[in-house]
């Protein structure tokens, strides 16, 4: 509790800093076109004055006792009547990011005074976009602290029902900040996509708000028939490309000028994958899919060959995701499965992929013989493939039951008491103000 209070301090100093160093700096000023200021700096100011507002009421009941009484109940209050002003901040970031790098590419008068700026020693070597990704740091940060705090608290206890609150609110927050940011960036990739796209078939419409794209890559379709002969020949595979959305297949091949010629597509509902039996080396990394109704509204069969057996993986649990996993159903996480721990950060490279941070922990639900995984993240529920070399394996059954333990008492569902004592929480706050 003392961490979130003085880390609010220290995270409130670095956006005044923001503010006053940079954004009300009267120099950049003339430089930047009200437009660039307004998208470089967003909402900054309604960030700040909320914290500002926040870290009082937290100092407020510092003062009250040497030993603080609890917070959760402060932190559940903001997160649901204030937080807001965190989603529109850094649903701005695909923006914020590229106004930042074509003014510093276009604009040497921005370049030169930015670089000025950033030695003074009040930014302790920190560069302006290491202060302008503050707001989603620390709301993802605040997540962590009350999940920490959940820990400490005695079960039952009104602390418990004050953090679960707090915790709740803040991973509301947290979930629509990402959506923000996801939207932003896949309505400009479904652009993108959509002028690159060739239709041989019936044109189907790509650009939808309720769209994104999952995975997209090349793979080898496998022509003619399965014959001894045919196998000696080296026209056996044909590049094909894919293009998988949440909700469509596109099947599509590469022509001349970055354009792909789409040639069948498919509801993502109506797909099917399977496995090829070992066939020998030719046959590495084949797996079937089928269309139960493809664009002339027939069945279609396409056997495809990966780059690698993680590739292959990868490819079936995205064109088939309720397929049963190898270690546990995807319903149901009562089962001890194999658990690993992020020892190396990660960046996700594709759609697919999962961002890991030091400390994670995740539960094993698939992995490839060539060091890839399928995990799910305990104390978000997020899923996506990672490299195994990022993580180690938990090998002590006594830890992963106390991981899972924890990960059930953070997610467990409000009883009517609780939710009833939120309200009276909620509108004593709203009287209050």
């Amino acid at each position: 509790m003392f961490e979130l209070v003085t880390s609010e301090a220290s995270y409130y100093k670095s956006l005044n800093l923001l503010v006053s160093h940079f954004m009300e700096n009267e120099r950049l000023k003339k430089i930047l076109h009200p437009s660039e200021a307004h998208i470089l700096f967003s909402n900054v100011l309604d960030v700040m004055a909320v914290s500002e507002r926040f870290l009082l009421e937290l100092e407020r009941r510092m003062e009250e006792n040497i030993v603080i009484s609890d917070v959760c109940d402060i932190v559940y209050l903001y997160a649901a009547d204030h937080f807001s002003v965190y989603i529109t901040y850094v649903s701005n970031q695909t923006y914020q990011e590229r106004t930042y790098k074509q003014l510093l590419q276009e604009k040497a008068a921005f370049r030169e005074l930015i670089a000025q700026l950033e030695l003074d020693p009040k930014c302790r070597g920190l560069p302006l976009s290491s202060f302008l990704i503050l707001p989603f740091q620390r709301i993802t940060r605040l997540k962590l602290l009350v999940q920490n705090i959940l820990k400490r608290v005695e079960e039952r206890s009104e602390r418990e029902g004050t953090a679960l609150d707090a915790h709740r609110e803040l991973e509301l927050v947290v979930k629509a900040c990402n959506e923000g940011v996801r939207k932003m960036s896949r309505t400009e990739q479904m652009i993108s996509i959509q002028k690159k796209m060739e239709f041989k078939i019936k044109s189907v419409p790509i650009i939808s708000h309720s769209r994104w794209l999952l995975k997209q890559g090349e793979l080898q379709q496998m022509s003619g028939p399965k014959t001894s002969r045919t196998l000696r020949t080296k026209k056996l595979f044909r590049e094909i490309y894919l293009f998988l959305f949440n909700d469509l297949l596109v099947i599509c091949r590469q022509i001349p000028g970055d354009k792909y010629q789409v040639f069948d597509s498919a509801p993502r509902g109506l797909l099917r994958v399977e496995e090829l039996e070992d066939q020998g080396q030719t046959l590495a990394n084949v797996f079937i899919l089928r269309l139960l109704e493809n664009a002339d509204d027939r069945e279609a069969t396409y056997m495809l060959k990966a780059s690698s057996q993680s590739e292959m993986k990868r490819w079936m649990t995205s064109l088939a995701p309720n397929r049963r996993t190898k270690f546990v159903s995807f319903t149901s996480r009562l089962l001890d499965c194999p658990q690993v721990q992020c020892v190396h950060p990660y960046v996700a490279q594709q759609p697919d992929e999962l961002t890991l941070e030091l400390a994670d922990i995740l539960n094993i639900l698939d992995k490839t013989e060539d060091g890839w995984i399928f995990g799910e993240r305990l104390h978000d529920q997020e899923r996506g493939w990672f490299p195994s070399n990022m993580t180690e394996e938990i090998l002590n059954p006594k830890i992963r039951s106390q991981n899972l333990k924890e990960c059930f008492r953070v997610h467990k569902m409000d009883d009517p008491q609780r939710s009833q004592n939120k309200d009276r929480r909620k509108l004593g706050s709203r009287n209050r103000q």
